[in-house]
């Protein structure tokens, strides 16, 4: 199947609510020739085609993993470049992909999981709040199925500065981030958000639907132990 026509079938699928039927049919093509349009997925603004691509590219990465690691290490290589500055685009959806690639695949995760967690630091720090957003899902992600890697890096050190910060949505999304690190010294913080009725959109669980910060505080401290 030549690579137009991988797209354009792609495209199509991507659009499907049954995420079990897109993995099948999608089956039938290699692996390796549907990184390429998966990652340009990462860029659409419907919602549905973006997280459909984000849960699709970590069971793809996983299939060319097993299979060959250093054809996976090509494809994070890849991801990382369109997140450097000198690439000349912005990088919409990477973080999202690098953490569920990587809370995926245990290996990958253990070779690139500081390199997330390096997009909170100074040196490497997003600047734009959708992909600040787009890092704390994804450091939310991997921390729900590998949180030792994260807090091996200091994940949660670097991600006080968001409880600290004026934009609501990296607010939400730090406090949930704690509660799944189960960062007892983050409930204090964590308290202040429980009244905020911002509105934010989340994936989870191959589903996307509406909460506000308020329930991620609440559900935070609730993953703590703490009465809310």
């Amino acid at each position: 199947m030549k690579e137009r026509e991988i797209k354009k079938r792609l495209q199509r699928l991507l659009k499907e609510k049954d995420l079990e039927y897109i993995l099948r049919e999608l089956r039938a093509v290699a692996p390796r020739n549907l990184v390429a349009s998966l990652l340009s997925s990462l860029y659409q603004t419907d919602e549905r085609i973006k997280w459909n691509a984000v849960t699709v590219i970590g069971e793809i990465m996983n299939d060319i993993a097993r299979v060959d690691m250093e054809a996976a290490r090509v494809v994070m290589r890849r991801i990382l470049w369109s997140l450097n500055e000198e690439s000349g685009g912005i990088g919409w959806g990477m973080p999202e992909a690098m953490g569920e690639i990587m809370a995926v695949n245990g290996r990958l995760a253990g070779e690139y999981a500081h390199l997330l967690v390096s997009y909170m630091r100074e040196e490497n720090y997003l600047e734009l709040p959708a992909l600040q957003h787009g890092l704390l899902w994804g450091i939310g992600r991997l921390a729900m199925v590998r949180p030792e890697l994260l807090l091996k890096n200091d994940a949660d050190g670097h991600m006080v500065m968001y409880l600290e910060s004026a934009d609501q949505v990296a607010a939400g999304l730090a406090c949930r981030n704690f509660g799944l690190l189960h960062v007892q010294e983050a409930a204090y913080q964590i308290r202040h958000f429980l009244d905020s009725p911002h509105v934010l959109a989340l994936y989870e669980d191959r589903r996307l639907f509406s909460t506000t910060v308020g329930a991620l505080a609440r559900q935070a401290l609730q993953r703590l132990g703490v009465c809310a």
